[in-house]
């Protein structure tokens, strides 16, 4: 490693089940973006992959092996020569690879073929910074930092077809279920909540999004803690609301005016300080479908034996 990067971590699918341990679940902030990069490789769909917010990073690699670049379009190049995102990169022993810069979205994944193999804590590579779990040490990749991987002979090239890459610089409308605390809104509130705008604030980070907008106020300043979902909309007292992520708290004690589908939360994960926010109350079966619709495509769908397109079985 010779330039580590703004926040460089590795990251899976998170450490499922563990949060009744008190552990925080991590994963990739972006699942979508995380899954390509496996898919694009053939790997294992919880395979590590590293985690680049905003660039300034650069490596060389110790040996042969077969990349992936998904998510923000962050400069990637190889050898000072610009290498397109969403495909697979064969590069060899001694090769130079950086991102620079965030042209379009945060984070961007470095997928190698059979995973960056960093030791699994709780069944999970993910590095949640607050609990020092995961990676090398717990924390973001550093200068002299090796990580491990096998080495690859394979030098299939695969590009993504066009009609799978989401613009992170388009406006983005959240699908919200409305749970937890729902009743606790006024109709007002949540009418407001749901037909205006909000602003992504400067206060982010892979825990949660602080919005600035509207304020919306629920019946009780308070609640009994309580175990905290992915994507949960949390309003505390200054009644901006908080879309909690992937290491998000176990349990919280704030009212919740609903909950982000799951997909929407990668998607958020991708927009910076300044872009404008809408939600949109939908039904649990309408998010539960949409999501087994997803995980169905990734783990069903194969590649055509020509390498440039995806075909169901």
């Amino acid at each position: 490693m010779i330039t580590p990067g703004w926040f460089t971590i590795i990251q899976d699918r998170g450490r499922k089940g563990a949060q009744r341990a008190g552990l925080t679940e991590g994963g990739a902030a972006d699942e979508h973006a995380y899954l390509w990069a496996n898919k694009l490789l053939d790997n294992p769909m919880n395979a590590a992959c590293l985690e680049v917010l905003m660039g300034n990073f650069e490596a060389v690699l110790s040996a042969d092996a077969l990349l992936s670049v998904t998510g923000a379009d962050l400069e990637f190049s190889i050898n000072g020569q610009p290498a397109e995102n969403w495909s697979t990169h064969p590069v060899q022993a001694g090769d130079r690879i950086e991102f620079r810069r965030p042209l379009n979205g945060l984070r961007a994944y470095l997928g190698v073929a059979g995973g960056w193999l960093t030791p699994e804590l709780f069944s999970s590579r993910s590095v949640v910074t607050r609990e020092g779990l995961g990676g090398l040490d717990g924390g973001p990749l550093r200068e002299h930092d090796e990580l491990p991987f096998g080495p690859q002979q394979a030098t299939f090239r695969r590009q993504l077809a066009p009609r799978y890459i989401p613009d992170y610089s388009s406006p983005l409308t959240l699908r919200l279920v409305p749970c937890y605390q729902h009743d606790l809104f006024s109709p007002q509130d949540r009418r407001r909540f749901s037909s205006e705008e909000y602003r992504i604030s400067q206060r982010i980070d892979r825990m949660g999004y602080r919005l600035e907008g509207p304020v919306i106020t629920p019946e009780v300043g308070g609640i009994i803690s309580e175990g905290i979902a992915l994507g949960a909309v949390q309003v505390p007292r200054d009644g901006q609301p908080i879309v909690l992520l992937r290491d998000r708290q176990t349990i919280g004690g704030y009212p919740k005016i609903g909950c982000v589908s799951s997909l929407g939360c990668s998607q958020l994960a991708q927009r910076g300080p300044g872009a404008p926010i809408q939600f949109e109350f939908v039904t649990l079966e309408s998010v539960q479908a949409e999501r087994l619709l997803f995980n169905r495509f990734f783990a069903a769908s194969q590649w055509h034996s020509s390498g440039e397109e995806l075909v169901w079985p």
